[in-house]
């Protein structure tokens, strides 16, 4: 007798638990979500589907911003699941972020069933060309025989052969019927690897340059890329980080490269003289925006531009045999844990600084959304505590907290420490509801001035003239001012203002010491 057990299942399985199942198969244990109508199907199948935690965001933007977060430390894609074209929409910014940091990413839309979408109902839209440029792969499941198969081929797609956020289309109808089956986990895609000719080449160029620079990215910033980064920094090569990376491996013990200087004046400035830029994760660096009379290209026009490796390469192993080629066998050190003492009077971002140092613990994570004055934290924390530094890849401010919330989801015995301005976190402080839901070790310091600071700044260097009272307006965050401890508190996170080095000092040193959220709100000088 024919064995009908596998039948059967296809008869009794909906698309959406196709997908879902599917997805838990690959590996898939987190789920951001913000779901509507369409995706109730799904919201089920979830709840059958213990391998993947569901984790409910207020606003689209949160659930996009923790799946890049939870990417950028756990090194493989998280679910979200958004409410057709607006939830797609509302989420992305962060999407846009999180395709900058090459983080992996699932977002499944629901869109109306396939026979509803020519009625042109209220919430009806292009998803494909919504979505379309911010993912490396988009499909749409519009029977429910595709379901399973799809889901396993975005899952394989997230990962390259760039990594980065996919897209997957599930229509309600797809959702709710019967005849799908799961898909088998796909063989996944690795990192382009570097030819043995490619690395000879640039070993080459390196031996005959007099002032050659390695420009680095990727898993050149993580532990294994740093030790072959420190060996070409003791053989004579200038190691250079892009400005904005999706996880930097830092601290005592680890080997710090300088890192390309935000503006375009001062880069240029900086890469002066350089006769060979040689390019390991990254491409050739350029300015954040146009400005009157400075070039948009950072690399001096007499300068060689060679890359080793591009975002999709295996950057680490690439330098690694660049070291070997060279033979670079010893390596510049790398900084000493520092005693820092307790800083002292009226609050600033380098104050704030200094009391990250001192109370960070070990395996920390800094999720780094505060614009102008996390510089200050930075620069202070290079020879502190072993920690990972997620940076605001694609410039969209409202990152820092959502992506707080992935990390600490991925990483959950881990200090996570959120730095955000307090104009960013206006974006997507919904999140301090989840950090409250989800009880997760999300401290929060909000750098409060009451100002746009950054654009501050940028009104001046673009040379548009002096503000009058309506430009000064829009760059304002006053009037009324923003109480972060009662918003804070409404969503269930405590928090304490401070004014002094010294409070805040005693702040975070408490926040550190219990688990769960906190929120600092940090008023600093300027």
């Amino acid at each position: 007798m024919a064995d009908t057990s596998d039948a059967q299942d296809i008869e009794t399985k909906t698309g959406a638990q196709a997908l879902v199942e599917t997805l838990a198969d690959c590996g898939v244990t987190a789920c951001f979500a913000n779901p509507g109508t369409s995706e109730m199907h799904l919201v089920v199948a979830l709840d059958h589907e213990p391998r993947i935690h569901s984790t409910l965001c207020l606003f689209e933007g949160v659930a996009t911003g923790a799946a890049d977060g939870f990417a950028r430390i756990a090194g493989g894609p998280a679910m979200t699941l958004l409410h057709l074209g607006p939830g797609y929409l509302n989420g992305g910014a962060n999407i846009h972020n999180a395709r900058r940091a090459n983080a992996p990413m699932i977002n499944v839309v629901g869109d109306h069933a396939v026979p509803h979408r020519k009625l042109d109902a209220p919430l009806a839209s292009n998803i494909t060309g919504m979505a379309a440029p911010n993912s490396r792969w988009i499909k749409s499941a519009d029977h429910p025989s595709e379901a399973g198969r799809l889901a396993a081929e975005a899952f394989a797609a997230s990962y390259g052969p760039a990594p980065g956020p996919v897209t997957l289309i599930l229509p309600a109808d797809t959702a709710w019927t019967n005849g799908a089956a799961a898909a088998p986990a796909p063989m996944l895609p690795g990192l382009r690897q570097t030819s043995a000719e490619r690395i000879a080449e640039a070993a080459a160029a390196v031996k005959a340059a007099k002032k050659p620079v390695i420009l680095i990215n990727g898993n050149a910033c993580l532990d294994e890329g740093l030790d072959a980064a420190a060996r070409l920094k003791a053989y004579g090569v200038r190691i250079l980080t892009d400005t904005f990376i999706g996880r930097h491996a830092r601290g005592a013990g680890r080997f710090t490269p300088d890192r390309m200087q935000y503006f375009a004046e001062a880069a240029i400035s900086d890469l002066a003289g350089v006769d060979l830029l040689v390019l390991a994760g990254t491409t050739a660096p350029v300015s954040f925006f146009a400005y009157p009379n400075t070039p948009s290209e950072l690399t001096p026009d007499e300068a060689e531009t060679l890359s080793l490796a591009g975002p999709d390469g295996d950057a680490a192993a690439a330098l690694r045999d660049l070291a070997d080629a060279l033979g670079a066998e010893h390596a510049a050190p790398a900084p000493e844990r520092a005693d820092v003492a307790m800083p002292t009077g009226v609050l600033s971002a380098s104050s704030v600084g200094a009391s990250v140092a001192r109370h960070m613990p070990d395996d920390s994570i800094v999720s780094d959304d505060g614009v102008t004055s996390s510089m200050g934290v930075f620069l202070s924390t290079a020879d502190a505590a072993r920690h990972d530094w997620l940076y605001l890849t694609g410039g969209a401010i409202g990152q820092g907290m959502p992506l707080a919330v992935g990390a600490a989801t991925a990483r959950p015995n881990a200090k996570t420490i959120c730095l955000t301005g307090d104009g960013a976190g206006m974006y997507t402080v919904q999140a301090l509801w989840t950090m409250a839901r989800e009880k997760l070790d999300v401290t929060t310091i909000v750098f409060v001035n009451h100002s746009y600071r950054i654009l501050n700044v940028e009104l001046a260097r673009t040379g548009a003239g002096n503000p009058g009272p309506a430009a000064e307006s829009m760059l304002s965050l006053g009037g009324p001012e923003i109480d972060w401890v009662k918003l804070s508190e409404a969503q269930g996170v405590p928090a304490t203002l401070c004014a002094m080095a010294e409070d805040f000092d005693v702040a975070l040193e408490r926040a550190m010491s219990e688990p769960g959220p906190h929120l600092i709100a940090a008023m600093v000088e300027g």
